[in-house]
């Protein structure tokens, strides 16, 4: 277990992790992070998110935060500087999204760049749900015309249902290695370029704070937390993960609906 001075930098996934499945972040979550804050110890959500996706999170905590995007493919610094973006490459997208149109004709597709999430159809019940849920704004546009402007996507989101999103994992792992490709839910793909991880997100955050991966904590609940767990000094699950998720990380805090971020937190005296 890790002991108390070691943790210089926290990261934490958002969706299961530090919102609640109400999507809410509890009193005491927001309480123990602004105390860890108060420390000098830097507090980053790390999340598949779009960085629209995550500001009313942080406004909404009254904290000021570095944020890793798209699963670490857009990384920003607390004043929105970009740190680092990798974008998918054109052509392979372009074999994707034709792919995805033969093979699981039923998802729903979204196009996320920069601070821009593409849609070809606004009305879609997955997408105003995803929007309700986000915050976020969807526009809706044409996907090869954007390719063709030169817009490349920092990611492919696949809204499914759960039967489809596990087929469309293993068919598009199998035949895109040149992607990572992984489910955040039981209804949502997430595809993104292969070097992209939170990992690799993370390293680029503790390089820009001169801060080395053993003293960092992370927290996470979901099979596309696993690098990241795997990755810090330090890493605990949520009580409401996968139990193959559980066995990854170093220590297993209470699910995200009983705010256990703060209680571990409170527990190893790192607040």
């Amino acid at each position: 277990m890790m002991t108390t001075g070691r943790t210089k930098i926290v990261f934490s996934d958002i969706d299961g992790t530090v919102l609640t499945s109400q999507h809410e972040v509890t009193c005491q979550t927001k309480e123990a992070v602004k105390k860890l804050v108060a420390t000098d110890i830097p507090f980053v959500l790390v999340s598949a998110r779009m960085p629209e996706a995550i500001y009313p999170i942080t406004e909404d905590m009254g904290i000021k935060m570095p944020i890793i995007c798209y699963s670490g493919a857009y990384v920003l610094d607390r004043e929105g500087r970009e740190l680092a973006s990798t974008y998918m490459e054109e052509q392979p997208v372009r074999q994707l999204l034709m792919e995805i149109d033969e093979q699981f004709p039923a998802v729903t597709v979204n196009f996320y760049s920069g601070h821009h999430w593409y849609v070809t159809d606004k009305q879609d019940a997955r997408v105003k749900r995803e929007e309700d849920i986000t915050s976020a704004a969807a526009e809706q546009a044409d996907f090869s015309q954007l390719l063709a402007q030169g817009t490349l996507p920092h990611k492919i989101l696949l809204m499914a249902e759960p039967a489809d999103c596990v087929a469309a994992e293993k068919y598009f792992q199998q035949h895109y290695p040149q992607f990572q490709v992984a489910r955040s839910s039981d209804i949502l793909l997430e595809i993104m370029d292969g070097k992209v991880s939170k990992a690799v997100g993370i390293e680029v955050m503790l390089q820009a704070y001169g801060f080395d991966k053993s003293e960092a904590l992370s927290f996470g609940d979901n099979y596309n937390d696993l690098a990241m767990l795997q990755y810090t000094g330090m890493s605990v699950a949520m009580g409401n993960a996968p139990a193959d998720v559980k066995a990854v990380a170093k220590a297993v805090t209470t699910s995200n609906n009983d705010s256990g971020i703060a209680a571990f937190l409170t527990s190893q005296k790192i607040i």
